[in-house]
């Protein structure tokens, strides 16, 4: 699933696996401090990747990467435009 896969994502390489972090699919990441501006960069491009997309610089805004839920209807419209 991909909401999981982004949420793998986050635990295990911008938080070096720590076990103590949980993160749901509608939790402000950015907002919570879960991923900071360089880690959202990081992100950004792992999304990408993962997904065969090019996040347009006018995209890269709060509403489409706040939360996980928000990253995964982002790529699911990136998808079907593309």
């Amino acid at each position: 699933m991909l909401e999981q896969k982004i949420i793998n994502y986050i635990l295990e390489e911008l938080h070096g696996g720590q076990s103590d972090v949980e993160i749901s699919p509608e939790d402000d990441l950015l907002g919570s401090g879960l991923v900071e501006s360089m880690g959202m960069m990081r992100l950004i491009q792992f999304v990408e990747d993962d997904n065969g997309i090019k996040v347009a610089p006018q995209d890269m805004t709060i509403e489409n990467f706040m939360t996980v839920a928000a990253m995964v209807a982002y790529i699911d419209r990136a998808k079907n435009n593309g």
